[in-house]
């Protein structure tokens, strides 16, 4: 039996500036007024952002980073203070625990890993919102979750930046163990 070699780049680290940017991009996207079912279907894309980060460069941005944003979140959206950061810190840590088996897969594979946690964020976020007397707000969270996971691999364009600059340096490729 032989197994197919697959080459994989090496990419450089991102830089914090390049990361801030993002997460700057992704309140940006979060704050455009949606409405409708657009609402209904719009993935939070600052956690997907901080997932992304998370999980492609954990030294970079950790748990306090997801609590910052959140409570950006909280305040933009006129949340209750502390729900998004409560929720994005308890996914960016699941994440931060399952980064390594992520990356292991391709990235539909890997969307199918992000669901689980965006669903742990809509949950956590729904639980708050019982917890603080607000009602029931529906099964739409699911939707959301499931936009985002969908959503996932378009986020592989994040790592362009880097592969152009390895390329740039002269960087090549090396084997995969696979």
């Amino acid at each position: 039996m032989t197994r197919s070699r697959r080459t994989q780049e090496i990419l450089r680290p991102a830089s914090g500036k390049f990361i801030a940017f993002t997460l700057v991009c992704a309140l940006l996207l979060n704050l455009l007024p949606w409405s409708g079912m657009a609402l209904i279907l719009r993935p939070d894309f600052v956690a997907l952002c901080l997932l992304y980060w998370c999980i492609h460069q954990p030294r970079k941005l950790n748990m306090g980073s997801a609590w910052v944003m959140g409570l950006l979140i909280d305040v933009a959206d006129g949340a209750l203070l502390g729900q998004h950061a409560l929720a994005y810190t308890i996914t960016i840590f699941a994440a931060l625990m399952l980064h390594r088996r992520i990356l292991m897969f391709p990235l539909w594979q890997q969307a199918l890993h992000i669901f689980p946690l965006l669903l742990l964020l809509q949950i956590v976020t729904l639980l708050i919102k019982l917890m603080a007397g607000s009602a029931f707000s529906g099964w739409s969270l699911l939707l959301s979750a499931f936009s985002g996971a969908l959503v996932w691999p378009v986020l592989a364009l994040l790592q362009l930046p880097q592969q152009r600059q390895a390329k740039a340096e002269g960087k090549v490729s090396a084997p995969s163990s696979r």
